[in-house]
């Protein structure tokens, strides 16, 4: 059995806690690209502007990728489509790029913070989307010692 750890009551708060971190990162990264970056970028040599705009789309992509994917996990823990539909290559989290660490350096600060930190979400949305695919221990040798304790006592 695949992607049964969505089933867990813990599921439903770590996405939704997750969306939240994703929206508020695509507004911070919209409002700062949208404003204040367009006079940072226009501060830049050519080439630094030209990767300036390409870092700008892959935030862009990595938390549509993200959100996209959340939303499907919420679908299914509402009911809305089977779990097994979730499985699916479309339902699955989306590659992105990642950024060169030494084309973060070349870029103003601010945007080197919102770019890193749609990288480090991605990556932790990747973990989950990828237990997805690990086996479900349906019983927890753990829990079994736990079960045997309290039965003792």
């Amino acid at each position: 059995m695949r992607g049964s750890w969505a089933s867990a009551p813990i599921h439903r708060r770590l996405v939704d806690s997750l969306y939240v971190e994703a929206m508020l990162l695509a507004d911070e990264a919209r409002g700062y690209f949208d404003a204040v970056g367009r006079d940072e970028r226009d501060a830049l040599a050519a080439l630094d502007r030209v990767a300036f705009s390409c870092e700008s789309l892959k935030v862009t992509t990595r938390l549509m990728h993200i959100i996209a994917w959340l939303l499907t996990q919420r679908a299914v823990d509402s009911g809305e489509i089977p779990a097994d539909e979730a499985l699916r290559p479309s339902r699955r989290l989306g590659a992105a790029p990642e950024t060169e660490a030494r084309l973060l350096e070349t870029m103003p600060v601010q945007a080197a913070a919102i770019v890193e930190a749609s990288m480090h979400l991605y990556r932790r949305v990747a973990r989950l989307d990828s237990a997805l695919d690990e086996p479900v221990i349906a019983h927890s040798p753990a829990r079994g010692m736990m079960d045997r304790l309290a039965r003792a006592f």
